[in-house]
């Protein structure tokens, strides 16, 4: 398994990390940002941090029926983690807003579903995935990501193994910090597409 110290490397040499002023996904301001795309076109970078990943969720979860990810970001990564572990891999597309099942996929009652996605902050796309399975009575085992930016306090009550944790700070539009109210902002995220 890769360290942090490894895997931060990673995200470095393939210009996953950037800095700047951004508006999350979420909603909130950082002055950094993890573009796990940018990580992604990087094949044999991105099966390092995926190998490594895919140990850590073998060895915090068992029988694992599903992956589902969360489009647009968690695709690539849920992909490469069901072939890494030869699980069944589907995704959730955004429809007016909402995330639904699409192209035929389903989520049986009863499967065990781990949500895979590249980044977690609030755990917004998360939770609404997991409403997909919850609705059909499946069974949500847990969360896996690239990044854990969460810092302990995404609104996920489920155990989240990830392959990096960052302490990355953000804020509130209206309250943000100097450095950053001059930079204007951009969306990097794919929330909004």
């Amino acid at each position: 398994m890769l360290s942090y110290k490894e895997s931060l490397k990673i995200l470095k040499e393939t210009n996953a990390l950037i800095e700047g002023h951004f508006i999350l996904s979420s909603g909130l301001h950082s002055d950094k940002y993890v573009q796990c795309a940018k990580l992604l076109s990087k094949p044999n970078k991105a099966k390092e941090i995926c190998l490594s990943l895919a140990q850590k969720i073998k060895e915090n979860f068992k029988d694992i029926d599903l992956i589902l990810s969360p489009a647009m970001g968690g695709v690539i990564i849920g992909y490469e983690i069901g072939k890494i572990l030869n699980i069944e891999t589907i995704f959730a597309e955004r429809i007016n807003g909402k995330f639904n099942l699409r192209r035929g996929f389903q989520i049986s009652s009863g499967q065990k579903v781990l949500i895979v996605e590249d980044v977690i902050t609030t755990g917004k796309s998360s939770i609404e995935c997991s409403n997909l399975v919850k609705n059909v009575k499946a069974t949500i085992i847990g969360y896996a990501c690239i990044i854990d930016r969460s810092k302990g306090k995404s609104k996920i009550d489920n155990k989240i193994v990830s392959q990096v944790k960052m302490d990355i700070t953000t804020y509130e539009s209206n309250n943000l910090p100097n450095h950053l109210r001059n930079i204007k902002p951009i969306k990097p995220g794919s929330r909004n597409l």
